[in-house]
């Protein structure tokens, strides 16, 4: 009997690097018409893995999942897969933390340079006739010298951060984990609060949990430096929209980058869609034809190596070792 996995989701246009893979490895392949719960807890009931992008792995799509022994995501976050029950039921949990750190860093920093120099309010008033017309009373800073922080030095953070200091911006960074004062990838570490007041530029990269949820809100808005940037590639929900809006409209903060927010896609009168610095991309910066295919490969890899009874190479929930429905 060949082994079978669920792909929930997937936003490439095909699925034939994966299928290469499992098929290879006898895999039958059972794509979900849709992301409902319904829909994935009916499919999810025979399978031996599943592999998903964007669609929540809820409690009951895991405990219908008897024979169930990986959930792969496709990505780096794990917040749409309930760990918890994953690891009580003994199915390993996956992911591919370093697929798209080119991808993520580069739209960060684009989306940073592209609003400072002004790029698209420039180009829809030069669109609408209006060479003559542009203003140049906004906030445009000189990069070479300006400040950099970012919130969440992880891969990412640090890759935006060596960028950054190409340019000859100045870094600085805060994360929970790391002790302030360290000097890391041409950064120097400090507290939220430092990297809020003392920044020109702010980059979000953090993932999405109880404790960072509205993590920048009005009162981190208020603080930032008059004319600063703020740019958010991780996930909706570290970013009180309402509260971002407010400041935009209000000219204490001079723009702001979304790829992207909660809920997704915004309601078409959400008050960021009329701001005109604002740049707003629909969660696509991991995206390249190079990142995508390795994500493919290595997220169906993951499912290979379990279901054959070896350890994943990225163990999110390890406290599931020996009480794996594989045994590993």
């Amino acid at each position: 009997m060949s082994k079978k996995v669920l792909i929930t989701d997937y936003v490439w246009p095909s699925i034939d690097p994966e299928r290469e893979v499992l098929e290879a490895a006898g895999f039958e392949l059972v794509v979900a018409p849709d992301t409902s719960e319904d829909t994935l807890a009916v499919l999810a009931k025979d399978v031996d893995a599943i592999m998903f992008c964007f669609a929540q792995v809820t409690e009951k799509v895991l405990r219908g999942a008897e024979k169930c022994v990986v959930a792969s995501r496709y990505g780096i976050g794990v917040d749409n897969v309930n760990i918890p029950v994953c690891t009580e039921l003994g199915i390993v949990v996956t992911n591919v933390p370093d697929y798209c750190i080119d991808e993520v860093s580069e739209h960060a920093l684009g989306m940073i340079f592209a609003l400072n120099r002004r790029l698209v309010p420039h180009t829809a008033e030069v669109k609408d006739g209006g060479w003559n017309r542009v203003a140049l009373d906004k906030p445009m800073r000189r990069m070479n010298g300006a400040t950099l922080g970012v919130i969440g030095f992880g891969r990412i953070g640090r890759a935006i951060a060596q960028r950054a200091t190409a340019f000859g911006m100045k870094a600085i960074a805060y994360d929970p984990m790391i002790e302030v004062g360290k000097e890391i990838a041409g950064a120097r570490t400090t507290t939220l609060e430092d990297v809020i007041a003392s920044s020109d530029f702010i980059t979000v990269h953090v993932p999405l949990t109880p404790q960072t949820r509205g993590m920048i809100g009005q009162k981190e808005l208020a603080a930032m430096k008059p004319g600063s940037i703020i740019v958010n590639c991780a996930r909706g929900g570290l970013i009180d929209e309402t509260a971002l809006a407010a400041a935009l409209a209000s000219g204490h903060i001079a723009g702001a980058g979304m790829d992207v927010m909660e809920p997704a896609p915004p309601a078409g009168d959400h008050p960021l869609l009329k701001q005109e610095n604002v740049i707003i991309t629909p969660h696509t910066a991991f995206f390249s034809q190079a990142s995508t295919l390795e994500l493919e490969r290595r997220t169906a890899q993951e499912v290979v190596r379990v279901v054959g009874g070896s350890e994943p190479e990225n163990f999110i929930n390890p406290d599931v070792r020996c009480k794996t429905r594989t045994g590993i």
